[in-house]
């Protein structure tokens, strides 16, 4: 973080420059076709061409084949291959639960998170490897044949049901360029069968946590402006040895008595526009103060632990600014700790230890 030259110690607050401190501001089903949801989406890059599979051929009578594999696991046996995307879109359905509440098992659609994964594709550097999961329907009429080691199938809106993958296929979909997928096709399954497999594929994977993803932003490239500032505050508050909130704090991942990214950023984000023009070392400095003094009023009522409580933790970012401007009123914009006592200790006199444990 940049030195800012004029600020007292973090643990007894900052003096800053006037105009810092400003007014706070809180901040479809488509069992349908695929072709009946979408229209089209413009876009300035186009993806390398696609190389075709050699075994893919379109006959007459509108079947596909593509070359694959047949994998056998436990009491299950499946194909693997890839598909073009435009082939996968047009072949592909979904059933939603609200749609079908007797026979459908999935999630409705979100257009904008399927949108993103437009844009991402077009942009010319994304790349999805992850496999999509489908159960072959009777009406696709699936044939294996294994000299050949191709699997064929009549092309229709109607012939695969998406078991794992539906944002991606519809992403597949809206996206200008044509690339190729790499899928996994279940036969002959009950419906039942199709259930489980669901529940077993979207339960049983465990996603990345949020924090980790948030610790890793800035070494992929993608950290916003603000993204940047909430982490090297937090580094700040991990780091800094005079920090009131030294070893409470979890960058990495969430763990029970600590503070973790996503808490932070969280209870941080809706009072940033606080901080306007404030370095991260300026928002330290008077945040290490206040939080010091927020301490100081729970320990009174012997509860200094809910500090680390998400709950706790937020209530007291979301207090910030209200307490801010009266120490503003009376001090100008002198945030030391002293200050922040003065303004926090009869709030704190005045509640029961009850209260804050409730």
């Amino acid at each position: 973080m940049a030195s800012t030259a004029g600020l007292s110690a973090p643990i007894k607050g900052a003096s800053l420059g006037a105009g810092w401190l400003v007014p706070f501001r809180l901040p479809s089903s488509w069992v349908k076709p695929w072709s009946d949801f979408v229209s089209k989406v413009d876009h300035d890059n186009a993806m390398p061409e696609v190389v075709q599979d050699p075994a893919e051929v379109r006959d007459e009578s509108g079947r596909e084949s593509f070359t694959a594999s047949l994998l056998i696991q436990g009491q299950h046996r499946f194909y693997t291959l890839s598909m073009p995307s435009d082939v996968l879109a047009e072949s592909c359905m979904v059933e939603p639960r609200y749609r079908d509440p007797a026979e459908g098992f999935q999630r409705a659609l979100d257009e904008r998170r399927a949108r993103d994964i437009a844009t991402y594709i077009d942009s010319g550097t994304g790349t999805i490897p992850s496999s999509i999961v489908l159960s072959a329907q009777p009406e696709a009429e699936l044939q294996y044949n294994r000299p050949n080691r191709t699997l064929s199938f009549k092309r229709m809106s109607r012939a695969f049901l998406i078991l794992d993958g539906q944002h991606r296929v519809y992403g597949f979909r809206l996206a200008t360029s044509k690339l190729r997928v790499p899928v996994v096709i279940y036969n002959g399954l009950s419906r039942t069968e199709e259930a489980r497999l669901f529940m077993d594929i979207n339960t049983k994977q465990r996603p990345v946590p949020n924090e980790l993803i948030l610790d890793i932003k800035r070494m992929a490239e993608t950290e916003s402006n603000s993204e940047a500032l909430m982490r090297e505050v937090f580094d700040a508050f991990n780091n800094q040895g005079e920090s009131p909130l030294f070893g409470l704090m979890s960058p990495f991942e969430r763990k029970k008595g600590k503070i973790s990214r996503v808490t932070f950023n969280g209870a941080l984000k809706p009072i940033l526009d606080t901080f306007v023009g404030a370095s991260s070392d300026e928002v330290y400095a008077v945040l290490s103060a206040y939080l010091r003094s927020c301490l100081g009023g729970l320990r009174q009522n012997e509860v200094s632990d809910l500090i680390t409580n998400p709950t706790m933790f937020k209530a007291l970012l979301i207090l910030f600014p209200a307490v801010a401007e009266k120490v503003a009123d009376r001090h100008g914009l002198s945030f030391t700790l002293e200050n922040f006592d003065e303004v926090l200790a009869p709030m704190f006199e005045r509640v029961r230890r009850a209260d804050l444990v409730d």
